[in-house]
């Protein structure tokens, strides 16, 4: 074997020795330049300087002779726009998927930043949801440097090792994070909350804590625990349309004979949450409906601001497409027919973007006015505005989870009541009964007065009839008894009800 340090032959004791040791000194040499390199690059980014590619709407400053830039926000007011669109959208619609459905339905486009090796441009794309996704997960728009989000994981595969990159890491396990190094969009303390609400509407994933709501009868889906085993409790809806829908714990369903552990029906629940969260915000009713008129006279502005700058960037598209026609020789053909065709695509996109903004304004000129006389009168009647056939039932959970944290449900077996924790958003905690109905019996508020049934009945049936409906229905004598004919006919009587 020969190298630039001689010759070796490797049936010699010596010369295979000072191979080995060669080899191991340089495979030793390789490790260690990697670790400094390493070390090194860590050591840049614990400082903020190490350059990395930035998500759309953030840039890096240039600054100084050694250009060690910061980040900043994007000078394109068009990119800025439609990032500060989707954390508002978010928060108002607090589900990823619902603002995904809500680009898509105004037809608005995104920023993607498009990677070409070195050079890096911003291209606008139809939404995609792990796009909106991403946005919201990034720390960087919060105003925080971070590094190291990912890393690999090693897997031994048919007795080899496999690595794998890309894995998310727990933001404890980050490489770097520096909050407060740059101008963000929203606060830490918001992007908190925004992780918080993502990690919520994941239902496979961390069962312990409290899930959002998915429309469904129930009002408190994902926020019951119980109070026995400290789960949470699922709800249960009948098979026949209408049925009424129950929290029920299963306790430690993981092993078979462990047996459920308490469980309540769920209208009696749903109807004292009711009362107790129109109760809380009934003070604060007429300021929230004043909110919701000026927010739903705003519902337009953000599409029509969205169009209205892509009109403008596509106008720009087209002057510079007419300046490059212009400027190419007409006698090169070859040059001026694709640029020509270039300036025609731009003038129809400009020609579409415009038809589409007077589509806009028509629709903002035709919505009807916002009443704020009705709205402050139906503010001072919340039960109405609760209980109106169009609300739907993800609107009333949402306000639900507005208010509430969670609620504790336990059974006082003595009482035959729920116990109901109220853990409201604010601190405070209240404590609700609500009287169970034992199997087989009516409940006391659902038991009919004999008057009332007799006003109803008397004359369309016998009074044999009459007594064999009222004794069907629970409906007790003054005294007691049960009725019979001759009671009927004597209730009837007293009443001036005729005879059938």
């Amino acid at each position: 074997m020969v190298d630039g340090d001689g010759t070796y032959d490797p049936r010699l004791v010596n010369d295979r020795l000072l191979l080995g040791l060669k080899g191991t000194m340089s495979e030793y040499e390789l490790s260690l330049l990697r670790q400094r390199g390493l070390a090194a690059r860590d050591s840049k980014a614990k400082r903020g300087e190490l350059r990395f590619t930035l998500p759309p709407g953030l840039c890096w400053s240039e600054t100084g002779a050694l250009k060690t830039g910061r980040i900043e926000l994007d000078p394109d007011e068009r990119v800025v726009a439609a990032i500060r669109l989707l954390f508002a959208k978010f928060r108002e619609l607090g589900s990823v998927r619902q603002v995904f459905l809500w680009l898509r339905t105004a037809d608005l486009k995104l920023p993607v930043v498009a990677r070409n090796l070195s050079i890096c441009r911003i291209i606008w794309k139809a939404p995609a949801y792990h796009s909106v996704l991403q946005v919201l997960q990034n720390p960087l728009y919060a105003g925080a440097y971070a590094f190291g989000r990912r890393g690999q994981r090693t897997a031994v595969k048919d007795g080899r090792a496999r690595k794998s990159s890309g894995h998310s890491k727990p933001m404890t396990e980050w490489v770097v994070l520096l909050r407060g190094n740059h101008a963000g969009y929203i606060s830490w303390e918001e992007f908190e909350e925004n992780l918080r609400m993502i990690g919520e509407n994941t239902h496979m994933q961390k069962r312990a804590l409290r899930k959002s709501a998915r429309g469904g009868r129930a009002l408190l889906t994902g926020l019951v625990r119980c109070g026995r085993c400290g789960r949470v409790m699922r709800v249960f809806y009948g098979t026949r349309a209408g049925h009424a829908h129950r929290y029920q714990c299963r306790g430690d369903d993981a092993h078979v004979g462990a047996g459920l552990c308490i469980g309540i029906g769920g209208v009696r629940v749903d109807r004292a949450m009711a009362t107790r969260i129109i109760e809380a915000v009934s003070d604060r009713a007429v300021d929230a409906a004043i909110l919701a008129a000026e927010q739903t006279a705003r519902a337009g502005d953000d599409v029509r601001r969205s169009v209205d700058q892509e009109l403008e960037e596509a106008r720009y598209d087209a002057s510079l497409a007419s300046r490059r026609y212009e400027a190419v020789d007409p006698g090169k053909r070859l040059v001026a027919r694709e640029l020509e065709a270039g300036w025609n695509a731009a003038l129809e996109r400009v020609s579409q973007l415009e038809d589409r903004l007077k589509h806009l304004a028509i629709a903002a000129t035709a919505r009807p006015a916002i009443n704020r006389d009705a709205l402050l009168q139906l503010a001072h009647d919340l039960p109405t505005a609760w209980n109106a056939p169009n609300t739907d039932a993800r609107t009333r959970q949402r306000v639900t989870r507005l208010l509430i944290a969670e609620v504790i449900i336990n059974l006082d077996d003595a009482a035959n009541e729920a116990v109901l924790t109220i853990h409201w958003i604010g601190g405070r905690h209240t404590e609700v009964r609500v009287g169970r109905v034992s199997c087989g019996r009516y409940p006391a508020d659902r038991a009919p007065d004999a008057a009332e049934v007799m006003r109803k009945l008397g004359g369309h049936w016998p009074d044999r009839e009459l007594a064999v409906t009222m004794n069907r229905m629970r409906c007790k004598a003054p005294n007691g008894e049960t009725w019979t004919s001759v009671r009927a006919r004597e209730l009837r009587e007293r009443l001036g009800i005729k005879a059938y």
